[in-house]
């Protein structure tokens, strides 16, 4: 049985956690934060949240993944 060797231990952590960062972000999407959103200033604020949030995570697993 053959085993998947990592250079860095740390790399799949790194890639799981940037794969989940992106799937809840896309998952407030889905819920559809503006449905409920009582204040525009609020609504804003959720929006922005969901961006940096998918983009934490592609730039973790990016980060992670990348060979130097």
């Amino acid at each position: 049985m053959q085993t998947i060797q990592f250079a860095d231990t740390l790399e799949p952590l790194g890639i799981l956690t940037g794969v989940a960062l992106v799937l809840i972000g896309l998952g407030t999407l889905v819920g559809q934060p503006w449905a409920t959103a009582n204040s525009t200033i609020a609504l804003l604020l959720q929006l922005v949240g969901v961006v940096v949030t998918i983009a934490i995570g592609v730039g973790l697993a990016w980060l992670s993944y990348v060979d130097e």
